[in-house]
């Protein structure tokens, strides 16, 4: 989770981000089918040289983002990724844990999504509708798992699987997806300093 992400974690101690962010970035690895830009960063809390937090990404681009991660996670009965302001997660996570070549091919996919868009609607995606947000999302979600087959090892992700990496890690490590997307127990929970006991009876530990 990211300490740098303000909304997205109100109210949750920092090792207890950290530890959940661990989780995360696995679990999405593993959702995405393999794994994902800046893993190693990420699982070893470093931060990519030479870049501030954010640094180059404007408040348009944090925007656009936002409605990119809601598209990806929309509001139903839960609030969507625009909620957790996973815009600028996401500048943020790009800043500080993608390498250059990684971080480029971000920058580039602000420019492509509008341009694929334009192409499928004749609108900019900030000015589509939620419908048409939809489909393209689905035609670039395919075009990123056919590019995924036949890039090498090693070569950068779609710009859009970065964005969906990006939007399920932020979402699901903030208070809104650990607690209302999914069924959450709070550990080590509440304490009970008064229970029945009978000799005989194990400790409680």
């Amino acid at each position: 989770m990211s300490e740098a992400s303000p909304g997205a974690h109100s109210g949750m101690a920092a090792d207890h981000r950290t530890m959940n962010r661990r989780e995360a970035v696995r679990l999405v690895a593993l959702l995405m089918g393999g794994a994902m830009a800046g893993y190693g960063v990420l699982l070893g809390g470093q931060e990519a040289p030479g870049r501030g937090s954010a640094e180059g990404f404007t408040g348009a681009d944090r925007a656009l983002l936002d409605e990119i991660g809601d598209t990806i996670v929309p509001a139903t009965d839960i609030p969507g990724a625009r909620s957790v302001g996973i815009g600028a997660f996401m500048a943020m996570m790009v800043t500080d844990c993608y390498d250059e070549k990684e971080h480029a091919v971000f920058r580039r996919g602000l420019v492509q999504i509008n341009e694929a868009c334009r192409a499928m609607h004749g609108t900019s995606f900030m000015d589509s509708t939620a419908a048409q947000r939809a489909a393209l999302a689905d035609a670039l979600d395919a075009e990123q798992r056919a590019d995924g087959e036949k890039k090498g090892e090693g070569a950068p992700s779609h710009y859009f699987r970065m964005m969906k990496e990006l939007t399920l890690l932020g979402y699901f490590s903030s208070e809104v997806g650990c607690t209302r997307a999914v069924r959450y127990i709070e550990v080590p929970g509440a304490y009970h300093g008064d229970v029945p006991y009978k000799r005989g009876d194990r400790a409680w530990y």
